[in-house]
């Protein structure tokens, strides 16, 4: 039988950029004894692969492993004529990150540097405010705020106000999420917009405040319905004051959006950086930043 399949391959990150390193790719035709294997091919060009079978018989499974992103995996079907052509974004592996290049304070969005100026108490940085107490956060912290306010700016309300714009003091930061003061309107545009269907009401059981927050008492839990990467708040309140527990959930979305193969993870999965690829590559939202790989 005839292999005159062709196979193109544009290998990229979320950016669409193309990845600037070699890959190992494996094929394994589904029908028939064929299973090309192709080691440290050159991803920064178009990767043309020939002699594949094609049509019913042209059924591969495909699995790609560069070195600095997670390896994935795809089921592709040959064209019995012309190439068959295919685009891979990859996630970032962030075993293999060695910095992060950040965007200085000046070049926040105006109601993230509002935000953190107007923060004097954040656990553990008290007494930092605006543009030092952007500098004196670690890479994951930093991190974890530029996903939230990315998220958050985007996240409309019924008012036309963004959610980012309602938050108003942020008490204590973690990698994943940040508890914050917030507007008590911030909490009923959100269960408004539970009828717009832009939050599902869902239930904030795991969620609790920290202690500095005492008498505290919950008052709803809301999630947006992206698939990955949502936006969840939830919300307690002791007579008009008004906090929310505010983080996105990675909702095995690193898996389900690139097909990354199974048993590569190498971090949590709702690490900041990993919630980074996800707003880039399935919501287009950038939040700023940038990994400098191995």
């Amino acid at each position: 039988m005839a292999q005159t399949g062709k196979l193109k391959l544009d290998l990229v990150d979320v950016f669409g950029k193309r990845l600037k390193e070699n890959v190992d790719i494996f094929m394994r035709n589904l029908h028939l004894d064929h299973s090309p294997v192709l080691r440290s091919v050159d991803a920064s060009k178009i990767i043309n692969i020939t002699g594949l079978h094609t049509g019913t018989q042209g059924i591969y499974q495909i699995s790609i492993d560069p070195p600095s992103y997670h390896p994935v995996g795809r089921f592709i079907t040959i064209n019995t004529s012309g190439v068959t052509e295919l685009t891979i974004p990859f996630p970032v592996d962030i075993a293999k990150i060695v910095s992060v290049t950040f965007p200085t304070f000046p070049n926040l969005v105006k109601d993230l540097r509002t935000l953190l100026t107007n923060s004097p108490g954040v656990l553990g940085f008290e007494n930092n405010t605006g543009v030092a107490l952007y500098q004196a956060l670690d890479d994951i912290r930093r991190g974890g705020v530029l996903n939230i306010a990315r998220k958050t700016m985007a996240t409309r309300l019924s008012n036309q106000k963004s959610a980012l714009l309602l938050i108003k003091e942020i008490k204590e930061l973690r990698g994943d999420r940040f508890f914050a003061f917030v507007e008590k309107e911030l909490r009923e545009e959100v269960k408004n917009s539970v009828h717009t269907g832009l939050f599902d009401e869902v239930s904030g059981s795991l969620h609790h405040p920290p202690d500095q927050f005492v008498g505290f008492s919950p008052a709803g839990s809301f999630k947006t319905r992206d698939l990955f990467g949502n936006l969840q708040l939830t919300f307690f309140m002791k007579g008009e004051e008004c906090m929310a527990d505010i983080d996105i959930d990675d909702a095995g979305g690193l898996g389900h959006i690139f097909q990354v193969l199974k048993n590569h993870f190498t971090g949590s999965p709702t690490h900041p950086y990993n919630i980074h690829q996800i707003l880039v590559q399935h919501q287009h939202l950038d939040p700023g930043y940038r990994f400098n790989l191995t």
